[in-house]
């Protein structure tokens, strides 16, 4: 993923509220939104590496992560896309997770990850150096920066987050897709500095990013109910923005239907 915006425990109804895009090259080969075969996990997967980049269980558990921008660093080690499969295929609760993830953060490329389940939710991040914190309720944003980073892309999702929920509508997502559908380009004066030059921050700014080559290529909501209920709904876009489907699934309890 690329631009998160996510409330915990600050909803009703939804334990975990969480919206946001993946952004990557079109050329990348993904698998849509699924439950997977091999795996108690339900996502997107990235068929080049194997791992997700968001995926969540059937008992309520849901990891999500990031790639860090700068171009500085040499982006070497273990997929971070590895970080989320490893999470949802354990057993270890997401405070222990966290803890221990500690010990081998380093090894991975630049990564944010962030890991829920009924209880807890963590911050783990592995630049410049390893770190992680628990997560407080409220509404919070990332993107490849450091947790609540105020990119203007990520204060705008946050908002709009925060406006859903003061709206008290529980179930009509349409307003959340519309957020992350917005190709509004930040003022010059807001643009945050990563070494990708100006015309690049100025493109990569916009919360849905319109490319042949790269840009964003999902946008999934993610709502866990406070009874360990849930949905998961992805749309999927091609190259210039093409859209090319969407998928919904709800679970409870044990499996995803």
């Amino acid at each position: 993923m690329c631009l998160i915006a996510f409330a915990w425990n600050a909803h009703p109804h939804w334990r975990l509220l969480l919206a946001g895009n993946r952004d990557e090259f079109h050329a990348r080969p993904s698998a849509a939104l699924a439950r997977w075969d091999d795996a108690p996990i339900t996502g997107g997967r990235d068929l080049e590496a194997g791992g997700t980049w968001l995926g969540v269980t059937g008992s309520g558990r849901c990891c999500v992560v990031t790639n860090v921008r700068d171009p500085r660093d040499p982006q070497l080690g273990v997929s971070r896309g590895l970080l989320a499969t490893d999470y949802l295929n354990g057993h270890a609760d997401a405070a222990a997770h966290a803890r221990q993830l500690l010990h081998s953060a380093g090894d991975y490329r630049p990564f944010n990850l962030l890991t829920f389940d009924s209880d807890a939710a963590f911050y783990i991040g592995n630049r410049p150096e390893p770190r992680a914190q628990a997560v407080t309720p409220g509404v919070h944003g990332l993107s490849n920066a450091d947790f609540n980073t105020p990119w203007p892309k990520t204060r705008f999702l946050m908002q709009h987050l925060q406006h859903w929920i003061d709206a008290g509508d529980a179930a009509d997502f349409a307003p959340l897709f519309v957020a992350l559908a917005d190709e509004q380009v930040a003022p010059d004066e807001q643009l945050p500095d990563t070494g990708v030059g100006l015309e690049r921050e100025r493109w990569l700014s916009a919360a849905f990013i319109r490319g042949e080559s790269y840009g964003t290529r999902a946008s999934t909501v993610v709502a866990i109910g406070h009874d360990g209920h849930g949905v998961i709904v992805e749309r999927r876009f091609g190259p210039n923005g093409r859209f090319t489907g969407e998928t919904m699934l709800r679970f409870a309890g044990s499996s995803p239907t």
